[in-house]
């Protein structure tokens, strides 16, 4: 018979959590002002490598086959799995930056969506941040709904209410999804980003899963890019994709990749995390 590996972690392995979740939050906060016209998506990628070594641990996105990047970086039309190279954001450009760190073992995963300034285009710069704005609400209405559920379909659930809510018809990702996050960077269960029959396994202490709506301007039709990567939408519309690592113990639930356990922005969705003890 076949082992099959649980979703749920010990106590001690949900502490062992905390520290690569803190290590990648760190590193997209090292190159979130770095996120300025003229920066090449490179040059964002390094910044976010130094941290995660300087910090003692590695990026779990160079240990994916194929790929020797820190991070992914999508602009634009480009929703996840952006490739960092030489192109240099321009003025209203929305950017996606996706990073993960591993430290003895253990993995943190998150992503956020940064609108690059442009003065002379107010209204481009409004509609773009504005969908950086629904998208991270709708993770963090996951991320509450997380506190109370009882299966981990309901997350999705409240994701796609978020988004359904803000009245602007952005259409959700159908074939990328969350994932549950421990040893490897991607373990079960899937946390889908929208509503599902099959609501999944049960939510109990132990359970750690990265929630990660990606939200696009327009129709949720993508396509690969011929560099076999790259996540763009079909229409050519915008996208925007959030992300953090939770982990649910005894005591609740705690944010890994915040470094207020999500404290402040679940604070609007009447959910106080609690530190992992």
């Amino acid at each position: 018979m076949a082992f099959r590996r649980s979703i749920y972690k010990s106590s001690a392995q949900l502490r062992a959590m905390v520290e690569p979740g803190l290590i990648t939050a760190a590193a997209l906060d090292a190159l979130r002002p770095s996120v300025v016209a003229g920066v090449t998506t490179a040059e964002l990628d390094a910044i976010a490598h130094d941290t995660i070594v300087a910090r003692g641990a590695e990026s779990n996105f160079q240990l994916v086959r194929g790929y020797r990047h820190t991070t992914c970086i999508s602009v634009n039309e480009q929703v996840v799995h952006g490739i960092p190279g030489e192109r240099a954001l321009a003025p209203g450009d929305i950017v996606s930056i996706d990073c993960g760190a591993q430290f003895q073992g253990w993995n943190g995963d998150s992503a956020i969506t940064v609108v690059v300034p442009d003065p002379d285009r107010p209204d481009l710069v409004a509609a773009r941040q504005r969908l950086s704005d629904v998208t991270e609400g709708s993770l963090w209405a996951g991320v509450a709904a997380l506190a109370n559920a009882r299966r981990v379909g309901e997350i999705g659930d409240a994701v796609q209410t978020y988004i359904e809510s803000s009245g602007e018809g952005y259409g959700i990702l159908r074939d990328y999804v969350g994932h549950g996050i421990g040893r490897k960077m991607h373990e079960g269960p899937t946390v889908f980003n929208y509503r599902v029959s099959d609501l999944g396994p049960e939510v109990k202490p132990g359970l750690c899963v990265a929630i990660e709506p990606m939200v696009v301007a327009g129709d949720e039709a993508t396509l690969v890019e011929d560099d076999d990567w790259t996540v763009s939408t079909v229409d050519g519309t915008d996208g925007s994709h959030w992300e953090h690592s939770v982990a649910v113990h005894d005591g609740g639930i705690w944010v890994l990749t915040a470094p207020d356990g999500g404290a402040a922005k679940l604070a609007a969705f009447g959910v106080t995390p609690t530190p992992i003890s």
